[in-house]
């Protein structure tokens, strides 16, 4: 049976419509999302507020000795640093002991082995918190470097008597390899994504390597009673759980950044991603159809480009308007990039911007037959 022209005709314009409407959600995200990092001005606040920054440490005896300075050397006023020594086996209670005799406001709580009890960082960060002295919480991993020392300072610009919640940016340390450049930029699209939203009134998640909340809001919230038996959501979940438009406030200063290393191989890489996709299925349903929407324009787009393309159907309004959709990229990508101190891989971002499809697709794909079980890290 023949198809009638007129039919065809009309697949045509159809699919070319689809075409610009995957650029039309890809150009809004971009614009009105990922672009308020590049607009968005500091008003920082004067007030300062007596801080307290907790890192977990299992067996991180040797990150412990390469950072743990740098986070005790900040110039705030007033906080103190709690390190949460939990069931280590390696050196970290000699590196910690070491750095106690030198630094009053390092205090360190241990949680000994149990045979017969098992337990996941969530654990620790609650005894952590319990320790706490004041009522700003600064969190930060033990693979973690503060940029700089007026790290403390930045955040808690942020504070105020209406604020809640400080999300931060915590990116990867440059080294050669195709997987440092994608893991960075990775890092970079979340962050234009979480610090995106966040601006525009919609915060959803943020990184443990480098956030601040009230303490009186972690016990308001119960903890992580509502997720305690899943690997992750320490920090995204939590910050799903409680933040809002009014409540939430996004530094990305230079100087308020923290930097960790990055995973060498794909297989670790893939195992990070495995652990943190167990918990975007418990984000709020609105956060998670704005999140799967951005992927799913983006496929959109490239198959009905490469459509259009190979039948020559409108190839230079198709080719104008993908142009239009790329250049917009690359220029809040380069921007974007700037304001958050990485460097040296623009170049790759439409090959990743395609490749990151089929890499998210698979791990979580995998990730829904993952083993799920508590663990630290």
């Amino acid at each position: 049976m023949l198809i009638p022209w007129s039919y065809i005709i009309y697949l045509k314009y159809f699919i070319f419509g689809l075409f610009s409407l995957a650029v039309f959600i890809q150009l809004i995200y971009y614009w009105f999302v990922y672009a308020r990092l590049i607009f968005q001005k500091r008003i920082p606040k004067l007030k300062v507020y007596p801080v307290s920054v907790i890192i977990c440490a299992r067996n991180e005896a040797q990150n412990l000795r390469a950072n743990l300075k740098s986070v005790l050397e900040q110039e705030h006023r007033n906080y103190e640093v709690i390190v949460v020594n939990d069931c280590s086996t390696d050196d970290t209670d000699e590196v910690l002991g070491e750095y106690l005799k030198k630094y009053k406001h390092l205090r360190v709580t241990s949680i000994a082995p149990d045979k017969k009890f098992s337990h996941g960082k969530k654990l620790a960060l609650t005894v952590g918190i319990k320790a706490a002295r004041h009522e700003w919480l600064v969190l930060t991993d033990a693979d973690c470097a503060p940029v700089s020392n007026q790290w403390l300072n930045r955040l808690q610009e942020n504070f105020s008597d209406n604020t809640e919640i400080v999300l931060g940016y915590g990116g990867y340390v440059a080294r050669k390899g195709f997987v440092n450049a994608y893991i960075r930029y990775d890092t970079v699209f979340i962050a234009m994504q979480y610090l995106g939203f966040a601006l525009a009134g919609t915060p959803y998640m943020g990184v443990g390597r480098n956030l601040a909340y009230q303490k009186s809001l972690f016990f308001k919230n119960k903890g992580f009673a509502s997720h305690y038996g899943l690997i992750s959501g320490d920090d995204d979940l939590f910050v799903n759980e409680t933040a809002n438009a009014l409540n939430t406030a996004v530094e990305f200063h230079p100087e308020s950044h923290t930097l960790s290393i990055p995973k060498l191989t794909w297989n670790e890489f893939f195992r990070q991603k495995k652990r943190h996709f167990t918990t975007s299925g418990r984000y709020r349903s609105s956060h998670i159809f704005k999140l799967g929407m951005e992927p799913f324009s983006r496929l959109l787009f490239y198959v009905t480009f490469c459509y259009l393309l190979a039948f020559n159907i409108l190839a230079i309004p198709v080719l104008i308007i993908a142009g239009v959709r790329i250049i917009t990229q690359l220029i809040i990508f380069k921007i974007s990039m700037h304001r958050l101190s990485v460097h040296g891989i623009l170049m790759g971002v439409l090959l990743f911007d395609l490749l990151s499809l089929f890499i998210n697709f698979n791990i979580y794909l995998t990730s829904i037959f993952r083993r799920r079980r508590t663990q630290w890290k």
